[in-house]
């Protein structure tokens, strides 16, 4: 089974290995840059709308390039207080090579309200960064990790969105939604 992932963070591509390496045998994934489309620092729908696009991008990508991929994979991470505080979460969105679409979200994770504005200036990873006196913390283990004294990393946040929207694709069709589906 082939797929494409839309990162070349070394966190984010194995946290989708480890997901995908649950539930297939032999998984080739390739991390391919591409863009989001949306700001460094998605905010609410923009995180779902920024990982949509990468899957999207991926899909022309392996067109342009003639490539059979399996499963076209995007992954993003941003600021939400949809529930009426900041979090920051991941959401993933998986396209199959037949149209069908499924996402999944991470776990949450609180933000400070005194950290908001400077994490849409800079973007978390920065902040991160300076917090905890590191460099590249979000192609590593993250800041959560820090955070979680090491319980959870940004591997871990990623892999389990990528579970959580593998569960319509592993579950045959009782836990699909028809209308997902491409028409074509």
């Amino acid at each position: 089974m082939k797929a494409l992932i839309g990162t070349t963070n070394p966190s984010k591509i194995e946290g989708a290995r480890e997901a995908f390496s649950k539930y297939f045998d032999k998984i080739e994934l390739i991390g391919i840059p591409v863009d989001s489309n949306v700001a460094g620092q998605p905010i609410d729908k923009d995180i779902y709308i920024g990982a949509k696009n990468r899957v999207a991008n991926l899909i022309m990508y392996a067109k342009e390039n003639k490539l059979d991929i399996d499963y076209f994979l995007g992954i993003e991470a941003g600021l939400t207080n949809l529930l009426g505080f900041w979090q920051n979460i991941n959401i993933a969105i998986i396209k199959d090579k037949n149209g069908y679409e499924s996402s999944g979200t991470s776990a949450g994770f609180p933000i400070p309200e005194k950290y908001i504005e400077e994490i849409k200036e800079k973007e978390l990873g920065s902040v991160f960064d300076n917090i905890f006196q590191k460099n590249n913390l979000s192609k590593e283990k993250g800041g959560i990790s820090f955070l979680t004294k090491g319980e959870v990393s940004r591997i871990d946040m990623t892999k389990e969105a990528f579970t959580m929207a593998l569960t319509q694709f592993i579950n045959e069709d009782i836990w699909k939604d028809e209308d997902k589906k491409e028409k074509k």
